[in-house]
């Protein structure tokens, strides 16, 4: 990469907006009368479902997405539960999509609540990313009485985790010249890609924060993460130059959880799966998105991989019937006899209908090694 094309990858302008609490701030606008109180929309506790979203004040309980809703019902007895309206959801969403386009055309939805926009050329000519994230928030709030939480930076990973700093109705702005000291002081947990499983790992390899994950040499992610430590070796170096598209068809959809450690006992094994239909039953009717193959893919304790498919006679998205599947396929495999140390499960063949996109493509291995402002935010 020349230094021409170093100084071009940062001054992009990218901000990312991600409305706050989605779906249980519709219903609290829908009603009043809920202000205030815990709200929590998603399945139904006598019916093992999920948490698709929960109101701030009912985060207060420790009440999260993709908890199942019995326990967010023990965590808040008092909480409203909601199975929801997503033709309400989406009306909505598809007019702060509309206040998208005043300002540019470059706009990669994530979800029906999130999206990245390119404003490094806009529609407005504002030369401050800034303004125009603080520009969008309020029209947001003036069109649809909702907040929104903005990030804004000179690449799609920044402007992402930057929008997540300071929830609700926050703005946070990553230029250049600060981009290695936030990542160096960003906890663990908090890059994308590290969940649970992935943090514990790294604490016991004393790693805490951006700045000790930025001593490991490459070998030695990639020894214990395998191919997803080049991800975590090329993030914390603010390496991301992915393009703001709006193209490319979301093939599947899914989830994986690593754990711990290794495990064979049926019992667990079963109940990962149910953890898994959950958040993947969750994010498919988010998206509504339906599809009719369910892949399951068991990582063994050696590093081995298999996955396993199975084509259904519909378009399914509920998490009984990704059970159900879920449960044919890990008969399929040699989970239980061997020890586990991987999980996953997908969903693809989706219907015509699906508008979705991919965001998520290989991150290359470049890193601009520098510290000095090249435009600003």
């Amino acid at each position: 990469m020349t230094p021409e094309e170093r100084t071009l990858l940062l001054k992009r302008k990218i901000i990312h907006i991600d409305m706050d609490a989605f779906f249980a701030s519709v219903e609290q606008l829908d009603h009043p009368e809920w202000r205030g109180l815990p709200v929590i929309v998603g399945g139904r506790p006598e019916q093992r479902g999920v948490v698709s979203t929960a109101s701030y004040e009912a985060r207060q309980y420790g009440i999260h997405s993709a908890m199942p809703a019995k326990t967010a019902r023990r965590l808040c007895p008092q909480g409203i539960f909601v199975e929801g309206n997503m033709q309400r959801y989406r009306e909505i969403s598809h007019r702060i999509r509309g206040i998208f386009h005043e300002v540019t055309d470059l706009i990669e939805p994530l979800s029906i609540d999130e999206a990245y926009l390119d404003v490094t050329a806009n529609k407005l000519n504002e030369r401050s990313a800034t303004r125009l994230a603080m520009y969008l928030q309020q029209r947001i709030y003036a069109e649809t009485g909702l907040t929104a939480s903005a990030g804004v930076s000179f690449n799609k990973f920044l402007a992402k985790v930057a929008s997540d700093y300071r929830k609700p109705g926050g703005l946070t702005v990553i230029p250049p010249r600060l981009a290695k000291e936030f990542l160096f002081n960003l906890k663990i947990e908090k890059f994308y890609g590290v969940g649970k499983a992935t943090a514990a790992a790294f604490h016991k390899m004393n790693i805490k924060c951006g700045a000790d994950l930025y001593k490991l040499p490459l070998d030695i992610l990639v020894t214990h993460f395998g191919k997803i430590g080049n991800f975590y070796y090329n993030i914390v170096r603010g390496v991301d130059l992915r393009l703001v598209t709006t193209g490319e068809m979301r093939k599947s959809l899914g989830r994986e959880i690593t754990l711990s450690h290794d495990v064979n006992d049926p019992a667990v094994l079963q109940t990962l799966l149910e953890k898994l239909s959950g958040k993947v039953a969750m994010l498919l009717q988010r998206e509504n998105l339906s599809g009719k193959t369910v892949t399951l893919k068991v990582r063994y304790e050696d590093f081995s991989t298999v996955t396993r498919s199975l084509s259904l006679p519909r378009p399914v998205n509920n998490q009984i019937a990704l059970l159900q599947a879920g449960r044919i396929l890990l008969k399929r495999t040699d989970a239980g006899a061997r020890k586990v140390r991987l999980m996953g499960l997908s969903v693809s063949g989706f219907d015509d209908g699906s508008k979705q996109k991919n965001t998520h493509p290989e991150l290359p291995l470049i890193w601009p090694e520098t510290d000095k402002p090249a435009g600003y935010l």
